[in-house]
């Protein structure tokens, strides 16, 4: 059995003295795990960097051996990626997720897509990362078969003013349909459909959103308990993180100091006798 294919390289494990066994989430062959001959060396080393982009040759006698594969650099993401503690965070968390959910050899290329879409992200200058991720983790619930549905109220029918998430339907609900509950269902973050630009505030509700799922439905499924602790660790080190201001808060701060200089220069200035003070 022999297939050549590109991946994400997800991790890599020592095997033996001078081997190494990789897993990568591969275009057409999906989740697939091979032994790399060398790759604990100094040589392969280098290039057997989770986040990387792999050309794989991979070889078996059997379809349901773990083979080894044959590897070739296309892009390398580890500087830019490791030089960010919050972006490697991130980085782990996705490949720890897709590790523990993605089920092997089943290829979606729709998932393979996002995710390394993600991966280029976390490796480029977007400092809206964090808000990238939160919707990656919703299109890993779809993947997985656990897609919400926010495109129109669960009660209702309506497409706007949705602001709620039922926790057991993974539905939206709007506003009005949604006040006498609002205590029982989950908040649903503006951006998420494409309401308004992202804050980390907005970002955190997400993934807690996200989260939820995954504790409830996907891993149960799957036959896990909790979430991977890498992706605990995310949302750590996601407290420290901030999102520079989008325009429309700067637009917004603009109009709010102009209104005060206009109608500080409104202002009557009244000049009282004998101590030249102004009120």
């Amino acid at each position: 059995m022999d297939w050549r294919d590109e991946g994400l390289l997800l991790s890599v494990r020592r095997h033996g003295e001078n081997g190494a066994v990789i897993e990568a989430l591969t275009a057409e062959h999906g989740r697939h795990a091979g032994l790399v001959r060398g790759g604990g060396g100094v040589k392969l080393g280098a290039i057997l960097q989770p986040g990387s982009q792999l050309a794989l040759q991979w070889h078996a006698r059997l379809e349901d051996q773990l083979g080894t594969y044959k590897v070739e650099p296309i892009r390398s993401r580890a500087a830019p990626i490791m030089a960010d503690r919050a972006r490697l965070s991130c980085l782990n968390a996705l490949a720890a997720l897709v590790l523990a959910s993605v089920p092997e050899r089943e290829p979606d290329a729709e998932l393979y897509g996002a995710t390394v879409a993600m991966a280029d992200k976390l490796a480029g200058e977007d400092p809206f990362w964090p808000a990238a991720y939160a919707r990656w983790e919703l299109a890993l619930l779809a993947g997985l078969g656990f897609g919400l549905d926010l495109t129109r109220c669960a009660a209702s029918g309506v497409r706007s003013d949705l602001i709620y998430v039922s926790p057991r339907t993974g539905r939206a609900v709007s506003r009005s349909s949604g006040a006498a509950w609002a205590d029982r269902l989950l908040p649903l973050p503006g951006f998420l459909v494409g309401k308004g630009m992202p804050t980390m505030g907005a970002v955190r509700e997400a993934l807690r959103l996200t989260g939820h799922f995954f504790e409830t439905q996907a891993m149960p499924a799957l036959g896990r308990d909790t979430l991977p602790p890498a992706r605990e660790r995310l949302i750590g080190v996601l407290e420290t993180v901030t999102l520079p201001k989008h325009e429309e808060q700067m637009d917004e701060r603009r109009a709010d100091e102009a209104e005060y200089h206009r109608s500080m220069g409104e202002t009557k200035v009244i000049i009282l006798p004998g101590n030249g003070s102004a009120a």
